[in-house]
């Protein structure tokens, strides 16, 4: 798990810095046998939305928690109950194209307020597919990280979602069984 992150709380937050929704999957994630939640500390909520330029809204947390565990069935095991619960989450409001000041914009519409962080979270996700979805990619040191990140390198070939932690674990438990084999 890397060290690299925000202080939300009192947690020290891997991987910031993601699109929204992979940012979403990421504030969950465990660490030394600990599973950490940034909703579950003291102002993370308030925290991850501040630090995504949305204004702390009450009543959030429940359809941030929802979206997450949607997102995440998505992207592990994608299924038409998966989708329809996504879709569910987009269901709850809309984009409305606008013209303001003779410049196009877009407007979000949400049925309820406190579905706006998690439908501006899910409509995220759609963004990326729309993009690359291949780029969308769970570090591999996977079970004992949970990351998401997009990978943005030139070749597509990114693997960890931090060189400087999972990917030198990775590197130095090859080189050990190596060692080990000779």
């Amino acid at each position: 798990m890397t060290t690299e992150g925000r202080v939300i709380g009192v947690l020290q937050r891997p991987l910031a810095g993601e699109p929204l929704a992979l940012d979403l999957l990421n504030t969950t994630w465990p660490e030394r046998g600990v599973h950490h939640d940034v909703f579950g500390e003291p102002a993370g909520v308030a925290a991850w939305l501040a630090e995504h330029g949305l204004s702390d809204t009450p009543g959030a947390e429940e359809p941030l928690r929802h979206t997450r565990s949607v997102l995440r069935e998505v992207l592990d095991n994608h299924s038409e109950t998966a989708e329809r619960a996504l879709n569910a989450v987009l269901k709850r409001g809309r984009l409305r194209p606008e013209l303001r000041r003779g410049e196009p914009g877009d407007v979000f519409e949400v049925e309820q307020v406190a579905w706006r962080p998690a439908w501006l979270a899910a409509y995220s996700y759609l963004t990326l597919l729309r993009a690359r979805p291949q780029r969308i990619k769970r570090c591999s040191a996977y079970p004992a990280c949970t990351l998401y990140f997009e990978d943005t390198t030139r070749n597509g070939t990114r693997r960890w979602c931090s060189m400087t932690a999972c990917g030198n674990r990775a590197k130095a438990a090859r080189h050990y069984h190596r060692e080990r084999s000779n």
